[in-house]
C-alpha cells in the first residue's frame, strides 16, 4: 500500500513536471524562441550548405594550369591527406629518436664511459607545424606590441601635451605597410642579432618583429581614445580624492576605457594575424605563408587543394582568435553586454 502510495506521487511528479516543461517550451516559441533557434542555427547551416554547393559547381567549370580548381571534396581529400602526412612525420620522428636510444644503450653498455648524445630530428615540418609556428609567430609579436601600445596608449590619453607630440609620429607610421618594414627589419635582425647560439631563429625575430610593428597602432589610438574619453566627473573625484597618479590609473581610468582598449587589440591582432602570412610568404620564413608559397611553387595537381585547405585554416584561425578576444574583453569589462557577433 505504501509502495502504490509513493509511485502515485511519483507519477504525478513527474506528470507536473512534463506540464511545466511543455508551458515552457511553448511559451518560448511563442516568445520568439523557434524564431531565434533559426536565426542562430538555421540560418548559418543553411547558409554554409549553399556556399558550398556554388563551390562546386563553380569549382568545375574553372580550368587552370594545374588542373580543375579543387571544390569541397577534392579540399576535404586533401586534408585528410595532410592529416596522413603528420602522422606518419611524427611516427618517422619517434623511429629515430628510439634508434639514437638503441645505439646509445649499446654503446654505454660496452663502454660505460662513452660519450653518448641524442641528435634532433631534421625532418621537414609538416603542415600541422606550420600551424603551430606561425600562432607562436603572432602571439609573440602581439604581445610584444601591446606590452609597448597599452601603457602609450594610456599616458598619450591622460596627458594632451604627450597627445600633441606623439599624434605626429602615430599618424606618420599608421598607414604604412608592415611588410614595407621587412627588409628593414631582416637586415637589422641580421646585423644585431649575431651569436653562435642563438636562442631563436632569425626567421622567427623577421616575423615576430613585423608582427609587431603592423600591432602597436590600433592599439595606441583606440587605448588613447578609451582613456581621453572617461567620465570628467570621476578624474575631478580622483583629484578631490588626491589619488596617486597609479592609483587613479588602475581603479578609474583602466575600467573605463577597457571596451575601446580591447577594440584596439581585437583591430591589432587580426591585423597581425593576415600580415604574418604575407611576411612569411614574402620572405621564406616557417609558418603557413611558406607552405602556401611551396605548394605554389610545387605545381602537382593537388597543389591547389591544400592552398585552399591552408587558407580555410588561416580563415578558421582568425576567427578563433578573434572570438578569444571577445571573450576576454567580457571576463576583464564591466560591460558583460559585450556584443558577439
Amino acid at each position: 500500500m505504501q509502495t502504490e502510495t509513493t509511485l502515485n506521487k511519483y507519477q504525478a511528479y513527474n506528470l507536473k513536471f512534463m506540464d511545466r516543461l511543455l508551458a515552457f517550451l511553448s511559451s518560448d516559441l511563442r516568445a520568439g524562441g523557434a524564431r531565434q533557434l533559426v536565426l542562430t542555427i538555421g540560418v548559418p547551416l543553411a547558409a554554409i550548405a549553399m556556399f558550398l554547393m556554388l563551390w562546386s559547381v563553380l569549382a568545375a567549370k574553372v580550368q587552370t594550369s594545374l588542373g580543375q580548381l579543387p571544390g569541397p571534396a577534392k579540399v576535404w581529400e586533401q586534408t585528410l591527406a595532410l592529416v596522413d602526412e603528420h602522422q606518419a612525420a611524427r611516427a618517422k620522428e619517434a623511429a629515430f629518436y628510439q634508434r639514437q636510444e638503441k645505439r646509445n644503450a649499446e654503446k654505454l653498455a660496452a663502454n660505460p664511459n662513452a660519450e653518448v648524445r641524442i641528435r634532433a630530428y631534421t625532418g621537414a615540418p609538416t603542415f600541422f607545424d606550420q600551424i603551430l609556428t606561425s600562432l607562436v609567430t603572432v602571439a609573440t609579436g602581439f604581445l610584444i606590441a601591446s606590452l609597448i601600445a597599452v601603457p602609450i596608449g594610456i599616458v598619450t590619453g591622460m596627458s594632451q601635451t604627450l597627445y600633441s607630440a606623439l599624434n605626429p609620429i602615430i599618424q606618420l607610421f599608421k598607414p604604412v605597410s608592415p611588410l614595407a618594414w621587412l627588409p628593414i627589419v631582416t637586415m637589422v635582425v641580421s646585423a644585431v642579432y649575431v651569436s653562435k647560439d642563438p636562442w631563436f631563429a632569425k626567421s622567427f625575430l623577421n616575423s615576430a618583429i613585423t608582427v609587431t610593428l603592423c600591432c602597436l597602432w590600433p592599439t595606441i589610438i583606440n587605448t588613447a581614445v578609451g582613456v581621453s574619453t572617461v567620465n570628467k566627473d570621476l578624474i575631478n573625484v580622483s583629484r578631490v580624492l588626491r589619488l596617486p597618479w597609479l592609483t587613479k590609473t588602475v581603479k578609474i581610468v583602466l575600467p573605463s576605457a577597457i571596451p575601446m582598449m580591447f577594440t584596439g587589440l581585437r583591430l591589432s591582432l587580426g591585423i597581425g594575424w593576415m600580415v604574418l602570412i604575407a611576411a612569411e610568404m614574402l620572405a621564406q620564413n616557417p609558418g603557413l605563408g611558406k607552405f602556401v608559397w611551396d605548394e605554389f611553387q610545387n605545381g602537382s595537381s593537388n597543389s591547389l587543394a591544400r592552398i585552399m585547405v591552408a587558407v580555410l585554416v588561416i580563415g578558421f584561425i582568425g576567427f578563433v582568435l578573434d572570438r578569444g578576444m571577445l571573450m576576454l574583453q567580457r571576463k576583464f569589462s564591466w560591460d558583460k553586454s559585450v556584443i558577439t557577433r
